[in-house]
């Protein structure tokens, strides 16, 4: 159990297309900014996350991604806790959706989806709803 790897990764996703795009980029820079350099177990840090520049030229691309991954000793046994931290973390950005991928060695890929009930999340509000779905050796179970 001890020298299990788990593999942790994915991405917070936001529209760049609404109204205060660098603000919103802002508060998700801070919100980022404001993890531990270092956590305790399981630990949710900022240095495994990208940080979003606050000025951004405008582009084609209508989506910010701010995008995330570590290595741990056998998190799934703590996954709860990853979780709780995650949605935090989540708690005080803007974003339209988030996606967590676990990879273990014995229980195989679990997927975690959140999506904003409207448009996008705003900080500090609502409740936010996880949608989980696992994959094995190419089988699909949700």
């Amino acid at each position: 159990m001890g020298d299990q790897e788990s593999i942790v990764y994915g991405c917070i996703k936001d529209s760049n297309s609404l109204a205060g795009g660098a603000d919103r980029r802002r508060v998700n820079r801070e919100a980022v900014l404001s993890l531990p350099g270092a956590d305790e177990w399981p630990f949710l840090c900022r240095d495994m996350f990208s940080i979003p520049t606050i000025k951004v030229k405008q582009s084609q691309y209508q989506t910010d991604v701010i995008h995330f991954g570590a290595s741990y000793r056998a998190v799934e046994y703590e996954w709860r806790h990853w979780i709780e931290k995650f949605e935090e973390l989540l708690h005080k950005m803007y974003w339209v959706s988030a996606t967590v991928h676990l990879e273990t060695e014995l229980s195989g890929i679990h997927s975690f989806t959140w999506e904003a009930p409207g448009l996008y999340h705003e900080p500090g509000s609502g409740d936010m709803q996880v949608r989980c779905e696992w994959t094995q050796e190419g089988r699909v179970s949700i």
